[in-house]
């Protein structure tokens, strides 16, 4: 499965604690902390979670069933984003959860680029529809 986006996140928040510790890294520009506090993280994770277990497709499923997984995944996310006044995902983490979306779909056998073609947008379009963030 793709990595999820806050996994490296956590790893960021680790790497910035042992810089601080070590005094590497003046405090002022430490962010890592602020930007992916746990309980965002542990929250995006719930919502990833949930999006991996349904794209355990048996079989491949039909657009409609892909697009109701990504509108309630997106939606989901869009939710945590609101816990946290609209922060939650900046720019970068926005692109990362979109990459990591498309790339695990591909992972479950949808072809995304035919599944965007056959409604008429860009594959990086796919999540556009529902998402806030």
């Amino acid at each position: 499965m793709a990595e999820r986006p806050s996994d490296s996140w956590r790893r960021q928040v680790v790497r910035e604690a042992a810089e601080l510790a070590a005094g590497t890294i003046d405090p002022e520009c430490a962010y890592a902390t602020q930007l992916f506090p746990e309980p965002m993280l542990a929250d995006t994770d719930e919502v990833l979670a949930a999006f991996e277990a349904e794209i355990r497709w048996v079989e491949p499923p039909a657009d409609e069933e892909v697009f109701g997984v990504i509108e309630r995944t997106v939606l989901a996310l869009n939710r945590v984003n609101d816990r946290y006044e609209g922060a939650a995902y900046e720019t970068d983490e926005r692109e990362e959860l979109c990459a990591y979306i498309d790339a695990s779909l591909r992972e479950a056998r949808v072809d995304v680029e035919a599944l965007a073609s056959r409604r008429g947008i860009g594959v990086w379009e796919i999540t556009d529809e529902w998402r806030d963030w």
